[in-house]
């Protein structure tokens, strides 16, 4: 057999390990789903937070396993789309915002809700095309795995603490549109991708990373809600902050 058919054979076929990683995370979100619709929010929100675990696995088998391919990047893009476009919003549509045209605002309910899946879509879509053309230390707009974080762990933390969704349109609605927004935006996120690569990193980050795991296991959902919404709302800090900085040099260079 001649190397080109060889080549041609290989091609037809799939890698296992990095694909099966990817479809239990494509499961995790289809069960997001269901949870919710049967009321189950809790278990609907840590499903989606272990997508976003297991979406993180298998790139990263991948690369140590030499297994990458167009197919598994293709699937692994449907698969954050369900997991991370779908199902977050039809939670928050379930726990609350179908209750704003019982309000008297018309369908702005799911509208918010479609807007954070078309949201999702464009920033999967804008991230495909750009890679290897940007910093992989940053991405550009909120990743969609973290906007989904932001939505399910605002059902979980006051689903929690004994609020219903009713309580609480008005929140589901400026959080579901602004974790859109972001996604969407310009803004700078640190992706976190440099650590644990092959490149060795100071004592203290693993001591930062034992101080996660325990203060998380003491109040998971009001640790995990904290932590996205921080880092949902990096971004922007950030940028204003380079903004004032900018904007003080061009004062120092006018004034000289």
């Amino acid at each position: 057999m001649s190397t080109s058919q060889e080549q041609d054979k290989r091609g037809r076929g799939i890698y296992l390990l990095p694909n099966l990683f990817t479809t239990a995370a494509l499961f995790a979100g289809f069960y997001a789903v269901i949870a919710a619709i049967n009321n189950r929010f809790e278990h609907a929100a840590i499903a989606v937070l272990v997508a976003m675990v297991l979406d993180g696995l298998d790139g990263r088998i991948a690369r140590l396993t030499n297994t990458m391919s167009d197919f598994g990047a293709e699937y692994d893009s449907l698969s954050d789309m369900v997991s991370f476009g779908l199902a977050p919003s039809l939670i928050m549509y379930e726990w609350s915002l179908h209750n704003v045209s019982r309000q008297g605002f018309g369908q702005a309910g799911w509208v918010a809700a479609f807007l954070f899946t078309a949201c999702a879509a464009l920033r999967l879509a804008r991230f495909n095309v750009q890679i290897g053309t940007v910093d992989k230390r940053f991405f550009k707009g909120l990743a969609s795995p973290a906007a989904a974080a932001v939505l399910v762990c605002t059902v979980w933390v006051f689903h929690d603490n004994g609020y219903t969704g009713s309580q609480l349109t008005l929140l589901a609605m400026c959080v579901t549109i602004c974790s859109a927004v972001l996604m969407v935006s310009n803004f700078r996120y640190y992706s976190f991708k440099d650590i644990g690569s092959n490149k060795r990193v100071p004592f203290f980050v693993l001591l930062m990373l034992v101080l996660v795991f325990v203060f998380t296991s003491l109040d998971p959902p009001g640790v995990l809600f904290s932590g996205f919404v921080v880092y949902a709302l990096s971004g922007p800090v950030f940028e204003l902050f380079r903004w004032f900085r900018r904007r003080k040099r061009r004062v120092e260079t006018s004034q000289k």
